[in-house]
């Protein structure tokens, strides 16, 4: 599931932002940066876009004022708690990073993922 690459100033921006939110991890997802809280994704890249986990009201909201669309994972899959922000570099590091801490509480309220057994090669 790769598509294009994200913009490096995308990133730097996506890591720089999330260094504020408290509890975070950045590891990748499908080749992008992602972020994560307990073991659930709250936000990350998608090529040039930013990918939140946000509860149904600031999704309409983003949705309703132009700024998002509903996220439509390859395979025409649509993700129901997640919207992407398809020009991010429109939105100020302010308001983009009240959207991280809102998805950020959002998935606070989720419980932990469960950590998988690690799988063991077969010799």
């Amino acid at each position: 599931m790769k598509g294009e690459l994200s913009p490096p100033e995308l990133i730097d921006r996506l890591a720089r932002l999330a260094f504020s939110l408290a509890g975070i991890e950045q590891r990748k997802m499908f080749g992008y940066p992602a972020l994560f809280l307990n073991g659930n994704m709250l936000a990350g890249l998608f090529g040039h876009g930013v990918v939140l986990r946000l509860p149904e009201p600031e999704r309409q909201e983003l949705i309703a004022a132009g700024q998002a669309v509903s996220f439509v994972a390859m395979g025409g899959r649509v993700m129901r708690e997640w919207v992407v922000v398809n020009e991010p570099q429109r939105i100020a590091d302010g308001a983009l990073g009240e959207l991280l801490e809102a998805a950020r509480r959002y998935t606070a309220a989720m419980p932990p993922k469960a950590k998988k057994a690690a799988r063991r090669r077969a010799k």
